[in-house]
C-alpha cells in the first residue's frame, strides 16, 4: 500500500453561523467516500487510548464533537501527531495508515464516519504485520 501520512487530510466541515449558534452540516460531498457506518467514542478515560490498528481498505473521518484528543499516525516510515479540538474540522484517514488516539479531555466525543460496514478482516492489529503489509 503506497499511502503515506501526507495523504491524511484535515477537512473543513461546512458550518452555518448566526446569533443562535452554529450548525455544522455533513452531507455526502463532505467526505470523499460513501458513508456506510457512523459511530462515536465517549467516556474514554484520559489515560486510555483507542485505535492501535490500521485498515486495508477503509476510509475514516474523525471529528472532535466535544473536547479534544490526539491522533498519532504512522505509515511505516514517518509519524505525525494531530490534535483534534474543533467540531468543524474532520481528519480524513486513508487506508494503510496506523492510528492511535489518546489524551482524551474530559467530556470529549470522537465521531467517526467510515466508508465500510464493520469487517474484522479489514483490520491490521499488529504493528509488525502492518509494516509487512506496507512492504508488499
Amino acid at each position: 500500500m503506497k499511502t503515506t501520512i501526507n495523504d491524511v487530510l484535515t477537512v473543513q466541515i461546512p458550518t452555518v453561523s448566526d446569533t443562535r449558534g452554529k450548525l455544522a452540516v455533513i452531507e455526502k460531498d463532505c467526505a470523499p467516500f460513501g458513508i456506510q457506518r457512523v459511530y462515536y467514542l465517549y467516556d474514554v478515560p484520559s489515560d486510555s487510548y483507542r485505535g492501535g490498528h490500521a485498515h486495508k481498505k477503509l476510509y475514516q473521518m474523525l471529528i472532535a464533537l466535544s473536547g479534544s484528543f490526539e491522533v498519532h499516525l504512522k505509515d511505516g516510515e514517518n509519524e505525525r501527531k494531530i490534535t483534534l479540538n474543533k467540531p468543524d474540522k474532520g481528519l480524513l484517514i486513508v487506508p494503510g495508515i496506523w492510528r492511535e488516539i489518546d489524551n482524551f479531555s474530559s467530556g470529549s466525543v470522537c465521531l467517526v464516519l467510515a466508508s465500510e460496514a464493520y469487517d474484522e478482516g479489514d483490520y491490521i492489529r499488529d504493528f509488525e504485520d502492518f509494516k509487512l503489509f506496507k512492504r508488499t
